[in-house]
C-alpha cells in the first residue's frame, strides 16, 4: 500500500505489582529497535519499523519475533504482536484470540489478503466503531466487515451520516492513514480489583467501580493532580480483557465525576452474562490541578459534595483510608 510496516505490541501479563515500571522498561526495549514508538497505555505500543527493517536487515515479521524474544529474555514478558501496513490492521491482527494469546500475527500487505482478513470480522472489530455505530449497521444486516465493504457509500451515508460513513467505509477496506507518532505514555494512575470468583452480578461490579474510583480520586487529590480521561479494563475468566477510555467533561479528581464515568463505561459494554474476574480503572493524561481550568458550579448540592469530600480527605490523611468514604465502597482494591 504505502510501504509502511507497523507493529502493534501488546505486553501480556504485566500484572499489578510494578506494572508501570515494567511497561516503561518494555517501551525502552522497543526504542532500541526503532525510534518511532507510540505508547498505548496501559500495556501496548505501536512501532513503525520501516526504517528499522533496513537497519537490521530483517523484515517486519522477523523484527516482531526479535521484540518478543527480547521481551521474554530481558523482562520475562511475552507479547501478542500484530504486523501490518497500518495501525488499524496491526491492532486487529494482535487482537486475534482475544489479544491474550502470545505470538506474532501478520496481515499480508496485498489488497486481496487484507480483504480476506477483514471480511468475517464483526463491525465492532474495527477500531473506532463503537457500540452505537455497530448496532446501527447490524440493524441493516451489515453484521460483517465484508458486507460493509460491499455496501455503496451512499447507502452507508443514509445509515450513519456523511462523516461517519466515510470513515467506516475506509476502515472496512483496511485504510488507515493514522501515523505512528513517537510519544511517551502520559502520566497516569491506576487501581485494580480482582474478584475471588467469576463475578456475574452487575451491582457487585458497580460497587467495585465505586471503590476503585474513590481510591483514585483520593490519590489524585492528595498528589494535587487531575485527570483528563478515565480508562476501564475488564478482565474475564478466559484471561481475555476489554479496555475502553472516555474523556472527562473537564480535568478533575472529583470522585463523583470519576464514578459516573466509570459506570457509563461499564454500562456501555453490556456485560449482562460476562464472567468477570477483575476490574481496573486508570486516570489518564494527568496534569497539575493548579494548571487545569475548572468550571464554577452553580449547583449547591455539588458544592456540598465537594466540601464533604474535602472533609473526608482530611480524616483519611489523619486516621487512614478507612476513616471515611462512600458507604457502598466496601471492597478492597488492589
Amino acid at each position: 500500500m504505502n510501504g509502511r510496516q507497523v507493529l502493534y505490541v501488546r505486553f501480556l501479563g504485566l500484572g499489578e505489582k510494578r506494572a508501570e515500571e515494567r511497561y516503561a522498561a518494555l517501551l525502552r526495549l522497543l526504542d532500541g529497535i526503532t525510534p518511532v514508538v507510540q505508547a498505548v497505555p496501559p500495556d501496548a505500543a505501536f512501532a513503525d519499523v520501516r526504517g528499522a527493517a533496513r537497519y537490521f536487515g530483517l523484515d517486519a515479521v522477523r523484527l516482531a519475533r526479535l521484540v518478543r524474544v527480547r521481551a521474554l529474555a530481558l523482562h520475562g514478558t511475552d507479547c501478542a504482536i500484530g504486523v501490518a501496513v497500518n495501525p488499524l490492521l496491526a491492532r486487529m491482527a494482535a487482537a486475534q484470540h482475544g489479544g491474550a494469546r502470545p505470538g506474532v500475527f501478520a496481515v499480508p500487505g496485498s489488497q486481496a489478503a487484507i480483504a480476506g482478513f477483514l471480511a468475517p470480522k464483526p463491525p465492532a472489530a474495527l477500531h473506532g466503531v463503537g457500540p452505537a455505530t455497530a448496532g446501527a449497521l447490524r440493524a441493516y444486516g451489515l453484521d460483517t466487515v465484508g458486507k460493509i465493504a460491499a455496501t455503496p457509500p451512499a447507502t452507508l451515508q443514509r445509515i450513519l451520516g456523511a462523516t461517519q460513513a466515510r470513515r467506516v467505509h475506509a476502515l472496512a477496506h483496511g485504510i488507515d492513514p493514522t501515523p505512528v507518532t513517537p510519544a511517551a505514555p502520559p502520566r497516569s494512575a491506576g487501581a485494580e480489583l480482582r474478584f475471588g470468583h467469576d463475578e456475574l452480578d452487575p451491582d457487585a461490579r458497580r460497587r467495585a467501580l465505586l471503590t476503585l474510583a474513590d481510591k483514585l480520586g483520593f490519590r489524585l487529590r492528595c498528589e494535587g493532580q487531575v485527570a483528563r480521561a478515565l480508562t476501564l479494563t475488564v478482565r474475564y475468566a478466559d484471561h481475555t480483557a476489554t479496555t475502553r477510555t472516555r474523556a472527562l467533561a473537564e480535568p478533575t479528581a472529583h470522585t463523583p465525576a470519576l464514578v459516573d464515568t466509570a459506570y457509563a463505561l461499564h454500562a456501555a459494554l453490556g456485560l449482562q452474562r460476562a464472567r468477570v474476574r477483575g476490574l481496573a480503572l486508570r486516570a489518564e493524561d494527568l496534569t497539575d490541578a493548579g494548571d487545569a481550568p475548572h468550571q464554577l458550579s452553580l449547583d449547591p448540592a455539588d458544592e456540598r459534595r465537594r466540601r464533604a469530600e474535602a472533609a473526608a480527605d482530611r480524616a483519611r490523611r489523619r486516621f487512614g483510608r478507612g476513616a471515611a468514604g462512600p458507604a457502598a465502597a466496601h471492597l478492597d482494591a488492589a
